[in-house]
């Protein structure tokens, strides 16, 4: 069941604004959606004036369920506009896109996971980004990165999740730790974690699907690369030595080596048990209803050598399907949700961490220190390649994981076997 969301006064004007003024920024704005290369194709040109016409959007979860209220402003602003919403769960979204693709039946817009946009944007069904429209200075770079495939921005990051360390304050001051600042020091925190009374100084995803967004910014971290544009680099010093050191957390009994039952990870760490553990903001809310209040923090990821630390960013980017019947309604549809009063207004409406750096500066996401955190982070974050085979290359990576993290394999040869599979399936780009 939707429900009405609250729409500030700040949503409005901004749809407003868009409805009375050009759509288009000037050409020395800011730099265009071709990843800085100059090389991006031409892109659909968007007319002034508020958007006319039948917009069609795809969105998936939460966002598909809350998406349509909350577009009442913009479609009173635009009043020669319908905005028809539908939702599409997570579990078939992927299949859904490629058939409509492939069929040329698309709506006119649609949420993109980050992942998919180099699968998708390979098949030609997606639209360049208007360059005159959307400025990769704007937003954060590593969401931006996601839309980039072979040097052309394929949609607009709308929002945007990454990872940060949780941690239990009253544990660390029992032990007279101090937030960790470089790898030496996490591996110090977790040992003192647990001295002080946890079972685990520390939570990392030991394998299963997903556990490459744990292990991969141990890997960026270390200057690991994932390609070199054309094919994958995975068999590299920096990929052995990050997994080597992601495994001793294992082998050192810091961490367990089988994977939790959902809610079980909060609990545990609500309870004690767990010290620390890397994850999203959705955790913050988890967390505090398990029964931790006021004895948690949340920091950004150390690097390897007391630098900022790189974490995974992962989230949804909008994107303009080139069988789209109003090219110029949709893209003036994602201008409107990615401006940055607007994204605030979404964050309060359904948590979605905005795209945009301006966004943060005020309003709901300064009031809680603990989301806030999350925008710093969003400083120093990667994603993964937006190319064609990146879903199947995160399964091998994910194997290659848990089968390390369990003695089955030593790092070097997870990495080689990486590599091997990674360069059969290739990156899909030639």
């Amino acid at each position: 069941m939707s429900r009405r969301p609250i729409i500030t006064a700040t949503a409005l004007a901004a749809a407003t604004a868009l409805a009375l003024t050009a759509c288009g920024r000037d050409s020395d704005s800011g730099s265009g959606g071709d990843g800085g290369d100059g090389n991006a194709a031409p892109s659909a040109d968007i007319s002034d004036g508020p958007a006319t016409g039948t917009i069609e959007v795809w969105a998936m979860g939460t966002e598909g369920e809350l998406l349509g209220d909350f577009l009442a402003d913009f479609e009173e602003a635009n009043p020669d506009a319908t905005v028809e919403v539908t939702p599409v769960p997570w579990e078939g979204a992927h299949d859904r896109i490629a058939t409509a693709i492939a069929a040329g039946e698309t709506p006119d817009v649609s949420l993109i996971g980050t992942t998919w946009m180099g699968e998708f944007a390979a098949t030609g069904g997606l639209e360049a980004t208007p360059t005159d429209v959307f400025a990769e200075d704007d937003f954060f770079p590593g969401p931006w990165a996601s839309t980039v495939v072979d040097g052309t921005s394929y949609g607009v990051p709308w929002y945007v999740e990454t990872r940060a360390l949780f941690y239990r304050t009253d544990l660390a001051e029992s032990a007279g730790l101090e937030p960790p600042a470089s790898w030496d020091d996490l591996k110090a925190f977790a040992q003192g974690l647990q001295g002080a009374g946890a079972q685990q100084g520390i939570y990392l995803q030991p394998g299963q699907a997903g556990s490459w967004q744990t292990f991969m910014p141990f890997a960026w971290q270390n200057d690991a690369t994932l390609t070199d544009g054309d094919a994958y680099t995975l068999d590299s010093p920096e990929m052995t030595e990050a997994l080597e050191y992601y495994m001793s957390y294992f082998s050192e009994g810091l961490s367990q080596d089988t994977v939790l039952q959902p809610g079980a990870l909060e609990q545990m760490f609500a309870d004690g048990a767990i010290g620390s553990f890397i994850s999203g903001p959705w955790h913050i809310g988890l967390v505090r209803g398990a029964g931790a209040t006021d004895n948690f923090d949340v920091v950004p990821l150390p690097g390897k050598d007391d630098a900022p630390g790189t974490s995974f960013v992962g989230g949804g980017n909008l994107a303009v399907f080139t069988d789209s019947d109003n090219k110029d309604g949709a893209w003036k549809l994602v201008q409107y949700l990615t401006e940055s009063q607007v994204q605030q207004s979404w964050y309060e409406t359904a948590t979605g961490l905005p795209s945009r750096p301006d966004a943060w500066e005020g309003g709901p996401l300064t009031e809680d220190p603990l989301v806030a955190v999350f925008g710093e982070q969003l400083e120093q974050t990667e994603a993964p390649p937006a190319v064609p085979t990146w879903e199947q290359v995160a399964t091998v990576i994910d194997g290659n994981v848990e089968a390390a993290v369990r003695g089955t394999i030593p790092a070097a040869d997870a990495v080689a076997d990486m590599q091997s599979q990674a360069s059969s399936i290739g990156t899909g780009l030639q």
